[in-house]
């Protein structure tokens, strides 16, 4: 069994995005994922962060949040934990997509799509820490 884990600690800031970027594509090449998928788990784990830095905080103090990947089987587990505003993002209702995108309602479509790219969330409230973890299953070659 091949394993391959990375995590990194960011701040709370929208500009922390390039880095975490960076991080992701860098463990994607690692374990050689098409680019498509590398994409996919981009955008959902920029999705989540910039929605963690928006609105998971109540003050403007400087607070972290911890990305960490891990691949194994064919699977990816992306676990992000802050200690923000307790939000369950797995539950949240997220906006459907209409025949229009002018007719859907604000909010909710970013994680719609994290939801509908991913394999698996899932959410847990431990030590006064939200964790959200994201599955993605690798194809298998």
């Amino acid at each position: 069994m091949s394993r391959k884990s990375v995590s990194i600690k960011l701040k709370n800031r929208i500009s922390e995005l390039e880095r975490l970027g960076q991080k992701l594509q860098a463990f994607g090449e690692d374990i050689g994922l098409s680019k498509k998928c590398v994409f996919q788990i981009n955008l959902a784990v920029d999705e989540l962060f910039t929605n963690i830095v928006k609105y998971g905080f109540a003050d403007d103090s400087r607070h972290y949040v911890r990305v960490a990947l891990s691949h194994a089987d064919g699977k990816i587990s992306i676990r992000v934990e802050d200690d923000g505003i307790p939000f369950d993002a797995a539950a949240k209702h997220t906006s459907e997509l209409k025949d229009h995108i002018e007719d859907c309602k604000i909010g909710g479509l970013g994680l719609h799509l994290v939801k509908r790219i991913m394999d698996g969330i899932e959410y847990q409230r431990c030590g006064g820490k939200n964790v959200i973890t994201l599955t993605k299953y690798t194809p298998q070659t």
